[in-house]
């Protein structure tokens, strides 16, 4: 099994606003790819970072699931977020799998 993790640091303006489209919109739509078997959402207590610092997590029990994501689904879901929040969040992604 592997885990996907998206990490976003949000500007504090919009982390409210960010966080309610995550739960509502993009995380549902993630979800329906049928790519991933479970998900959740954490927010970083002791980032270093200046805004607010989450990560996103997606559960895909095989990498071909996970490849038919990257390269069917990510890049339309990744345009929506950089087009309703541009310019105030950054990003980085990582791949792990699972081992115990």
């Amino acid at each position: 099994m592997l885990l996907y993790n998206v990490t976003i640091i949000i500007d504090e303006a919009v982390a409210d606003k960010w966080l309610k489209w995550m739960q509502d919109v993009h995380i549902p739509n993630v979800m329906a790819t049928g790519k991933f078997i479970s998900n959740r959402l954490l927010r970083v207590l002791d980032s270093p970072n200046e805004g607010i610092t989450y990560c996103a997590q997606y559960v895909a029990e095989h990498m071909a699931d996970y490849l038919d994501y990257q390269e069917n689904f990510a890049p339309a879901l990744q345009a929506e977020i950089n087009e309703h929040f541009e310019n105030q969040f950054v990003a980085f992604r990582t791949l792990m799998e699972y081992i115990a």
